[in-house]
């Protein structure tokens, strides 16, 4: 049986803490599908069809990554790829103790469970919301990005 995690965020934009994230999981994982999710409530910066077409890019010498849009549950998008892991990032004690409980309720009600790896040193500061802000206001994001 394929070992399949699911990689869900909005991607909005795809950070250097999310590609060490997928970098570190590769080895644990026989495939990783980065799950760009939707959310009719979020205003997104960058278009659903810029984000998927930036992650192809930056993994299409990867074979065992693969790119794909979602709406609804995460759980649900999981069940239907045959995906038994949901692999998530964690900068600091506030992530831990939000994904906690989303991650609780997950393998109680859907059997998916969720692996964590914590963000390495040098990339435990950044986050989407920091990099949009710098795009907003016209500043140079690009050590933040791939």
């Amino acid at each position: 049986m394929k070992r399949i995690a699911v990689f869900p965020g909005s991607f909005d934009p795809f950070t250097l803490g999310h590609l060490d994230i997928i970098d570190r999981a590769e080895d644990l994982f026989d495939e990783i599908i980065v799950a760009i999710g939707t959310n009719a409530a979020k205003k997104y910066m960058w278009t659903l069809e810029e984000r998927k077409e930036r992650l192809e890019t930056l993994f299409k010498n990867r074979p065992t990554i693969k790119v794909e849009t979602y709406d609804g549950l995460t759980a649900d998008f999981c069940k239907a790829r045959d995906a038994k892991y949901i692999l998530r990032g964690l900068r600091n004690t506030t992530d831990f103790n939000y994904e906690q409980t989303i991650a609780q309720a997950n393998q109680k009600v859907n059997g998916v469970d969720s692996v964590f790896l914590i963000s390495s040193p040098e990339h435990s500061f950044i986050s989407s919301s920091i990099v949009r802000d710098i795009a907003r206001n016209s500043g140079d994001y690009s050590a933040l990005v791939p």
